[in-house]
C-alpha cells in the first residue's frame, strides 16, 4: 500500500529498557542493524500496526510495554534503487513512519526473536540513546536523528549525543543516586527455554551458577540532560 507520492505508510519502535538503552536488531543473515518497523496494513491504526510488528519482531506484548510517547507528523525517508525491487522502481520511493515511544516493562527473557516462521532479526542488544546514528545505514540516518531527538524530552536523564553506553560484557556501577533492588536469577529470566538464541540481554542476567543479581532502578524525579 502506498501513498500518491510513492510512499508506504510505516511504524518504527524505539524500546527502552530501565537505564533508557535502546533495542537495536541485527538483521537476519545480514551484518546490519536496526531499530524494529514495519509497515501498516489495511484497516490498521498505526497503534495497531505498532503492536503486530512489536510482537512479530521482539515477541513481546502490550503487557510487557508502555507507550510513552510518538512523533507527531510522518517522517520519510527514501530509499535507493539498488535497495528497491527492480518490478515496483518509479513507483516505490521510500517509507513514511510513525515513531513510537516504549518502555520496557517486562524482562529481559520476555524477548524473542523467533516468535514468528519469518524473523526479522537474528540478534540484539541494548545500546545507549545516540549510537544508532553512528551504526545505521545511510540512507535511515536523517529519519533516525529526527524520531530519537522529537522523542528525547519523554526520556529520564537522558544522555548526551556522543555518549556511549558500557557495554553488557563489563562491570556497571551503580550511580550513587540509584536505587538498587537485589532480585533472584530466577526471578528474573525464569522462562528462558533451553536452545534460545544467544544474545547480550540474555547472558547479562542468565549466568549459571549465581543466586542473584542487583538491578539498578532510575529514581522517578530523575531529570533529562541537555
Amino acid at each position: 500500500m502506498l501513498d500518491r507520492e510513492g510512499f508506504r505508510p510505516n511504524v518504527g519502535i524505539i524500546l527502552l529498557n530501565a537505564r533508557n538503552e535502546v533495542f537495536w536488531g541485527k538483521r537476519l543473515r545480514e551484518h546490519s542493524w536496526q531499530f524494529p518497523q514495519g509497515g501498516i496494513k489495511y484497516g490498521e491504526t498505526p497503534l495497531q500496526a505498532m503492536f503486530r510488528e512489536l510482537h512479530e519482531e521482539t515477541g513481546l506484548r502490550p503487557e510487557h510495554v508502555k507507550v510513552i510517547g510518538r512523533t507527531r507528523d510522518w517522517l520519510r525517508y527514501e530509499v535507493p534503487d539498488k535497495y528497491i525491487k527492480r518490478e515496483v522502481r518509479g513507483h516505490y520511493r521510500g517509507q513514511k513512519q510513525i515513531w513510537f515511544l516504549l518502555r520496557m516493562i517486562g524482562r529481559d527473557c520476555d524477548i524473542c526473536l523467533r516468535a514468528t516462521d519469518h524473523p526479522e532479526f537474528d540478534a540484539w542488544r541494548w545500546n545507549s540513546y545516540w549510537v544508532p546514528l553512528d551504526a545505521v545505514i545511510e540512507f535511515k540516518r536523517d529519519v533516525y536523528q529526527m524520531a530519537l531527538t522529537e522523542l528525547s524530552r519523554f526520556v529520564r536523564r537522558q544522555p548526551g549525543r556522543h555518549e556511549r553506553s558500557a557495554s553488557h560484557h563489563g562491570a556497571r556501577h551503580p550511580k550513587a543516586n540509584a536505587k538498587v533492588v537485589t532480585v533472584s536469577i530466577e526471578t528474573v529470566c525464569s522462562n528462558i527455554e533451553p536452545g534460545a538464541e544467544p544474545n547480550p540481554g540474555r547472558a547479562a542476567t542468565a549466568v549459571l551458577g549465581v543466586a542473584a543479581a542487583a538491578l539498578v532502578v532510575e529514581p522517578v524525579d530523575a531529570k533529562p540532560r541537555p
